[in-house]
């Protein structure tokens, strides 16, 4: 692990860290399409990040989201973690109306079918993908009583 992802991940945990972060999505998701999945706003190859697209449950159209994932078997795992704010965030509820959605791995699509992990299984995968961000805990803490939701998402 690079210095630079050791620094992010021991920042990622900060409260002004969440701040920005909400607010770098947009410059993100952008500098992920124009560069192919190379670049992020948290630099190249640093984390593993992807681009989902869901459906929006009440407007029908499509809503892209940087996020990071781990790798689970033949699926990808997310975290509706919306940086520890007290409400989930729009796209995890897309998901749960809408379970089809599409990610962008690098240059590469893939249409995927979402599932809400639940008990042993989001046991196993919360474990997953704090490895990856450590933050992901802070930001359970700072949700209150929102239970934060984690997603498989499998290739179809």
């Amino acid at each position: 692990m690079s210095r630079y992802t050791a620094l992010l991940r021991r920042l990622g945990s900060q409260r002004w860290f969440a701040a920005l972060g909400r607010h770098l999505a947009g410059v993100d998701r952008r500098l992920y399409r124009l560069t192919d999945g190379r670049w992020s706003v948290i630099g190249r190859h640093q984390l593993p990040t992807l681009l989902i697209t869901t459906t929006g449950r009440r407007s029908g159209l499509p809503r892209t989201q940087p996020l990071l994932y781990a790798v689970d078997g033949d699926g990808y795992v997310v975290v509706g973690s919306n940086w520890g704010q007290a409400h989930h965030p729009a796209w995890s509820a897309n998901l749960l109306a809408r379970p089809a959605a599409r990610i962008t791995l690098g240059g590469r699509e893939l249409d995927v079918h979402a599932a809400l992990a639940e008990g042993d299984e989001r046991d196993r995968l919360w474990g997953m993908v704090q490895r990856i961000w450590p933050g992901y805990a802070s930001y359970a803490k700072r949700a209150g009583t929102r239970e934060i939701r984690i997603f498989r998402l499998t290739p179809v």
